[in-house]
């Protein structure tokens, strides 16, 4: 798992500081709601050639480890 956490990079210079797939500028946050507007992982690895399959599972790990938080709070929402 690691491994693939280390394809996500943050750096000031790139889109903002935004966590990004390789140091490329896609922001980990695109391509999650490419996902989760129902496009398949073949989908945006053919729309986006620079993107590995690794980088579609890296996506999702950044997100996971996002979200394990122990609450949120209804006024951050």
């Amino acid at each position: 798992m690691k491994n693939l956490l280390q394809r996500i990079t943050i750096d000031a210079e790139i889109c903002h500081g935004k966590p990004c797939i390789r140091g490329l500028r896609y922001p980990v946050e695109s391509i999650l709601k490419l996902l989760g507007s129902g496009m398949k992982p073949e989908q945006v690895l053919r729309d986006y050639e620079d993107l590995e399959p690794e980088d579609i599972q890296a996506c999702l790990q950044h997100a996971s480890k996002l979200s394990q938080v122990k609450s949120i709070s209804r006024a951050a929402c």
